[in-house]
């Protein structure tokens, strides 16, 4: 009887819970009707749907980006964080185990290799002038690093330097000064008798170009005729744009059989020589170093050999048999010079030795035979040899006649 009462007590509970719900929902509902309706009454109703709708937005929104950073953001940088530890320590554990190779500044493969960088390690100068600046040559210097410093194409310091230079690149040293004109270029040194137009065609200009140049200092008011124009003979004139041919001292051929040709080159020519061995064109390197050191063959630029670089006194061999048409000093800065004919229209020239070890008329028996040193004598920046080849007068490049 006891359970039956405790029973109905229980469902009596739960009726009442019940009612007291119904009761309480409509209620609320009364009290939302009638604070809307009085919202309404006074025209405000616009107002607070925009604002809860606003309300809401940002609500959400500032939800969203709470989650996101809660949640998923750090544990991507706990990942991320993970991951650099890993990636460090393998790359501490990787670099215990390298064995850096040691650094020799050429590319030691057999056969040539190329210096790499024969250009003068300073900045650019950019800044605009009309005035000739002097440059003093470092050791090291090259021409075409002087002119990349400058701005400029080598050509011009070449063209404009023809006093310290006689249009040889190779021909500088250290503590040289060379003439910096502003722009590419060429010079003209004046001729009593010369006219505008002449010279002008001459430089690859027009006349008008070297009467506006600045530097020059002349106007049409006060050039005169260009056929005798109120130039100063003497007068150094600037020819901006210009260019011109080369003067070349080694273009001369030196015949075993008339050798009058080399007396001009300085105290190495010989007299003619009328036999002597023939080569094979099976042509030997012609020094124990392999790598070109400065100018490659570059006929644009008035460089008609190879320069090999090497140490003081690095053995210089012939190239092919013949018989020895030049040995000794050239008056054109190239030092001791050794030339070889090799009686079958080959010549090779042999450039800046320190030692001379053969004379004139002189037979080499065989391509390879010991002739010289290498050195650095004549105008030239440090040791090397300036190795030129030619064949009938025409100069060839070396490159084609190794097979390194």
């Amino acid at each position: 009887m006891d359970e039956n009462i405790t029973s109905h007590d229980v469902h009596e509970t739960q009726e009442i819970e019940k009612q007291k719900q119904v009761e309480e929902t409509p209620h609320l509902l009364t009290i939302w009707d009638a604070f809307w309706k009085r919202v309404q009454k006074i025209g405000l109703h616009d107002v607070v749907s925009k604002g809860g709708t606003i309300f809401l937005t940002v609500l959400m929104v500032g939800l969203i980006v709470w989650v996101m950073k809660t949640f998923f953001l750090q544990g991507e940088q706990i990942a991320d964080t993970s991951a650099s530890g890993l990636y460090a320590a393998t790359q501490v554990a990787d670099s215990s185990e390298l064995v850096l190779p040691a650094y020799e500044g050429v590319s030691p493969v057999e056969g040539i290799s190329r210096s790499s960088d024969i250009t003068t390690n300073a900045e650019t100068i950019t800044e605009s002038r009309y005035d000739v600046i002097q440059y003093e040559v470092v050791a090291g210097d090259t021409l075409i690093g002087i002119a990349e410093k400058y701005g400029l194409q080598a050509e011009t310091i070449l063209w404009c330097n023809y006093d310290a230079l006689l249009d040889n690149p190779a021909a500088i040293y250290p503590g040289q000064v060379l003439k910096i004109y502003p722009t590419d270029g060429t010079v003209y040194r004046w001729i009593e008798g010369d006219g505008l137009n002449g010279v002008s065609e001459g430089l690859n200009v027009t006349p008008e170009a070297i009467i506006e140049w600045p530097g020059n200092n002349l106007s049409y008011e006060t050039i005169g005729d260009y056929s005798s124009p109120n130039i100063e003979p003497g007068t150094l004139v600037f020819a901006p744009g210009g260019s011109r041919s080369y003067v070349d001292w080694s273009a001369a051929l030196f015949r075993r059989d008339d050798a009058a040709t080399s007396r001009i080159l300085g105290a190495g020519h010989c007299d003619a020589v009328y036999s002597g061995p023939i080569g094979t064109e099976a042509f030997v390197w012609p020094t124990s170093e392999t790598f070109i050191s400065g100018y490659e063959y570059t006929p644009d630029l008035n460089h008609w050999g190879i320069d090999i670089g090497g140490d003081t006194g690095n053995p210089i061999y012939a190239a092919d048999a013949g018989v020895i048409v030049y040995a000794g000093w050239n008056d054109w800065g190239y030092g001791n010079v050794i030339v070889i004919d090799h009686g079958n229209g080959w010549q090779t020239l042999y450039a800046h030795l320190s030692e001379v070890y053969v004379n004139c008329g002189d037979f080499i028996s065989y391509g390879g035979q010991l002739i010289g040193a290498m050195g650095s004598t004549g105008n030239s920046s440090g040791p090397h040899l300036h190795f030129e080849m030619s064949l009938n007068g025409n100069r060839m490049n070396p490159h084609k006649y190794y097979p390194y």
